[in-house]
């Protein structure tokens, strides 16, 4: 039985403050969602708000994306490394660099301290996907061999000082992007998300004192980092090992006919209350976007250990719930990617990847804890161009969702995001009131789960058609040659496919990452994968079965 560990403080303060710092990340989201411009924000919910300490460990995150909780604080300790002490009550950082705190160039971070009769108590942080900043193509999705191909790249820089806007960093980031107002307008959402963030911690040193609150925030962390250490205690000890390969890069290289597959290798060793996974063996850097900064990698270990070694979701999300885990990996790897190789795909390809892996390295030592692998993939469907409607520039970002795994005592999820995403899917109306697209159709792939004793999640399809106007588009996904993976004897689900069928009735198929032309009138299909199954089919429900077939979950074809 789990003995809710103790801490400095009386208890009653102690949760009622490490409440209202969970309350007040989850305020930042409600803040943004409802003042931001771009359907990818106000409606899927890619973005992701954090309170952290002065020193830029992260205390608490809102219910926001699993894969930015071992990034963002890298994100803050940048521009606390940029600023030192250089930072005064009103101040709004940004940035984005990957080689420097971010993830890749879309997600952008906004960072605003907090402050109480001038002691600094931590920051507010919100980073949040861009449908565009940048690059030759609509969307930033282009395969490219350096980072500087991918799109506008900003170190830590100050954007208000002292509560004042610096026209210059704002004309540069205009200058830089294709729609500029819609650009502004999410980013003004993340500033007001920090802002609220930044009040609720300065009340809360007013009600409390501000030592008494730093002292409590650190109280937090340590409190994370008993419970994962205790639940890491109750699991078996053992080693797990795991490999896979990816489908590609984006880049034909010359004397190729097709994109060239790389493989990733995992070993997990568990040991009392730490874990090491280690990633030797791996292959390195890719010429393509494929490349995981390490702080995205270690993301996705700690998103799916954390599903693993706490499915009830008892353990505070933050920095002192990662410290018994050691994550290391081959400098200049896939997995560990140095300045300047591409990233902008890896971020969610790779954390997916790792996410998966983690899981079937573990089956072996604790296979009554982990699920069969989900789609593996965030796919990506991004288009471009004029719009037939304004003549202004539209850019559209959509993820489309895909079959959430078979777990040891139940079926898998259909056309849910899988556990590092956990976003929303874009409402049809939202979209074609939005872009000049019209969306024909978006349904479930019957057949697309992986069979087992509990069957896969369905993967689902959906297509768009380009109104008007010719587009530039872009698809980044996985899975297309390497299927999700069943679990204990359950089988694959579905691979991914993209399909381009143009106006005259052709039609070809498209490669798991790159940018395309699509003419007027062009249709665009996108089928994300199923998911595994878990254990033998043959141990399966006959009732079950008959359900499937009457609900249409088994291609009868």
């Amino acid at each position: 039985m789990y003995e809710t560990p103790s801490t400095r403080s009386d208890p009653a303060t102690f949760e009622v403050v490490k409440n209202s710092l969970l309350k007040a990340a989850e305020e930042m989201k409600i803040v943004l969602a409802k003042t931001a411009y771009s359907p990818v924000l106000k409606v899927a919910g890619d973005y992701s708000c954090g309170i952290f300490d002065a020193k830029g460990d992260m205390v608490a995150q809102g219910p926001d994306l699993p894969i930015h909780l071992g990034s963002m604080p890298d994100a803050v300790r940048a521009v606390i490394q940029a600023f030192g002490d250089d930072i005064h009550d009103g101040d709004v950082f940004i940035h984005n660099d990957p080689y420097f705190g971010g993830s890749h160039l879309p997600d952008v971070n906004v960072v605003g301290p907090a402050f109480h009769e001038g002691t600094l108590l931590g920051f507010g942080c919100v980073r949040a996907h861009w449908p565009d900043i940048g690059s030759a193509t609509p969307g930033s999705y282009g395969a490219v061999t350096e980072v500087y191909g991918e799109g506008l790249r900003l170190p830590p820089v100050r954007i208000y000082a002292n509560g004042e806007l610096d026209r210059n960093v704002e004309a540069i980031i205009r200058a830089n992007v294709r729609t500029p107002d819609e650009r502004w307008g999410d980013l003004s959402a993340q500033i007001a998300a920090n802002r609220r963030a930044s009040q609720r911690i300065s009340d809360l040193a007013g009600k409390y004192g501000a030592e008494r609150l730093t002292d409590i925030m650190q109280e937090v962390l340590d409190y994370s980092e008993r419970m994962m250490r205790t639940l890491l205690g109750d699991l078996p000890d053992g080693e797990g090992e795991f490999e896979d390969f990816c489908d590609g890069d984006g880049i034909v290289e010359e004397g190729e006919s097709e994109d060239s597959t790389f493989t990733i290798r995992m070993k997990i060793q568990k040991q009392e209350s730490a874990i090491k996974v280690d990633f030797a063996g791996t292959d390195p850097a890719v010429a393509g976007p494929m490349n995981a900064p390490l702080s995205v990698t270690a993301s996705g270990v700690y998103c799916s250990l954390k599903m693993i070694v706490d499915p009830d979701g008892l353990i505070p999300a933050n920095s002192g719930a990662w410290r018994p885990i050691e994550v290391v990996a081959p400098k200049g790897s896939v997995v560990n990617a140095t300045f300047p190789s591409p990233v902008v795909y890896a971020n969610h390809e790779m954390s997916h990847r790792v996410a998966d892996m983690t899981f079937g390295a573990l089956a072996t030592i604790m296979p009554e804890r982990v699920m069969a692998c989900s789609q593996g993939t965030s796919a990506i469907m991004t288009f471009g161009g004029i719009d037939y409607r304004t003549g202004g520039r539209y850019v559209s970002y959509e993820s489309v969702k895909g079959g959430f795994g078979a777990r040891p005592n139940k079926d898998g999820i259909n056309a849910l995001s899988s556990g590092i995403a956990n976003t929303m899917n874009t409402p049809i109306e939202a979209l074609e009131m939005s872009f000049p697209l019209r969306v024909n159709c978006y349904e479930l792939i019957p057949g697309s789960g992986g069979g087992g004793k509990f069957r896969g999640g369905l993967g689902a399809r959906r297509a768009w058609t380009v109104l008007e106007n010719n587009a530039r588009a872009s698809v980044c996904m996985e899975r297309m040659k390497s299927p999700p993976f069943g679990i204990a004897g359950g089988a694959n689900g579905s691979p991914a496919r993209a399909t381009l069928k143009y106006p005259d009735g052709t039609q070809r198929a498209l490669p798991s990452k790159g940018a395309f032309d699509v003419p007027a009138g062009g249709q665009v299909v996108l089928e994300a994968p199923g998911s595994g199954g878990y254990g033998d089919e043959a141990e399966r429900d006959p009732t079950q079965i008959a359900s499937d077939r009457k609900d249409g979950y088994i291609d009868e074809k």
